[in-house]
């Protein structure tokens, strides 16, 4: 991958004049995209249905974003959702999919889940009597599949992960996680908000039931992207206006007009991460990208969760020992880099187990960081650790 190349493509990267290394709060966007979003307004400023040239544009932009998502998660354009962003999907799904639930039933959600996965959870069980459980991670921050095993029962309705943590970017083995919630007949429903950033995906390998991410974490706009499972899907009955199409049956899960501009930029950046020889060599760049950052990290540095880049995305929680977080974002942002501190990083579950008093600095890399950028930012943090 030409990383130069890729960054020629981003109008926010030209200058160089400020690195950023906060991707898991939303990446950069190349300028195809934007351009993409500003086309649609200016030539397809319109609703589906109508006879007219505008609507036909949009049902082609419609038509083609379905395509573009089946593509990227390995999956049929029938069974493809689009919706706000992750958590207003999940919400959503979450209610739908409850409909003929009963009062204590159960629902298994993990500790490296983001909130955004546990909350519609905990809401859903407190209207209709149903019990949320954790499932633990191990002492060094891995999900805890024996765990997950024994509280496994046949009251199980759904077993909610993450596939990559957003706070320290650990993998969870989603296909070991499905062949577990379908040994008792539950749904593996997955947040893989950071985990399609970064990973190749395919969904029927992975066997879940339920699999949603948001494309602005990959370079895209604010916009979600969901898979269900054909015969799940059909088997419910969505929340929707009743004249709204049905067809196809991802369609159903749409309950107003879409935002067709994104839709447009969505297709763009499915074009963009193709152009560039798709996830293979994103991951592929950045397993070496993220691989250099640990080396290059200088002592007194502390990495919460795996200490390599074996199962995990590029994604790191560190502190500098004697160093306040906050002061050192601070710091840090003065002199170009773009990284964040926080407490609990919306994993309310997993910060039980980490061993940070205040806040850490999440530090997120992505295809259009390079070596230099990743060079330069651990001499500042040797700078920030020497004060």
């Amino acid at each position: 991958m030409d990383v130069d190349a890729v960054r020629a493509r981003y109008a926010s990267l030209r200058d160089g004049g400020f690195v950023y290394f906060d991707a898991p709060g939303g990446s950069q966007v190349p300028d195809e995209v934007g351009d993409a979003i500003a086309r649609a307004l200016r030539e397809a400023s319109a609703n589906i249905g109508a006879t007219y040239e505008s609507s036909h544009r949009v049902e082609g932009i419609l038509a083609q974003a379905r395509e573009d998502g089946a593509r990227f998660l390995n999956c049929s354009a029938d069974d493809v959702i689009f919706g706000q962003n992750m958590t207003v999907l999940d919400f959503a799904l979450s209610r739908t999919a409850a409909r003929d639930w009963k009062e204590g039933d159960k629902i298994l959600v993990s500790r490296l889940d983001h909130d955004g996965g546990v909350a519609p959870w905990v809401e859903l069980a407190a209207d209709r009597g149903f019990e949320v459980e954790w499932v633990d991670v191990t002492d060094d921050l891995r999900l805890d599949y024996d765990d997950l095993e024994r509280k496994l029962d046949e009251r199980v309705r759904v077993v909610a992960c993450v596939a990559s943590s957003n706070a320290i970017g650990t993998i969870v083995d989603v296909a070991r996680v499905s062949e577990l919630a379908h040994s008792v007949g539950a749904l593996c429903w997955v947040d893989a908000v950071q985990y399609a950033a970064h990973v190749p995906t395919d969904v029927q390998t992975l066997d879940c039931d339920v699999f949603i991410c948001s494309a602005y974490k990959f370079c895209g706009p604010h916009l979600g992207l969901a898979y269900g499972r054909h015969e799940l899907l059909e088997s419910w009955r969505p929340y929707k206006a009743r004249p709204a199409a049905s067809d196809p049956v991802g369609r159903s899960f749409e309950p107003g007009t879409a935002s067709y501009e994104l839709l447009a930029g969505f297709s763009a950046t499915i074009a963009y991460l193709e152009s560039i020889g798709g996830m293979e060599a994103v991951v592929a760049y950045e397993r070496t990208l993220g691989q250099h950052f640990l080396d290059a990290l200088p002592e007194g540095t502390a990495v919460y969760g795996e200490q390599t880049m074996d199962g995990r995305v590029p994604t790191f929680l560190i502190n500098l020992e004697g160093v306040d977080a906050v002061d050192a974002v601070r710091q840090l942002g003065e002199r170009g880099y773009g990284v964040w501190a926080h407490d609990n990083w919306y994993s309310l579950g997993l910060r039980e187990k980490l061993p940070y008093p205040g806040s850490a600095i999440r530090v997120g890399l992505i295809h259009y960081n390079t070596v230099e950028e990743v060079d330069g930012f651990a001499r500042e943090l040797g700078a920030l650790a020497g004060q």
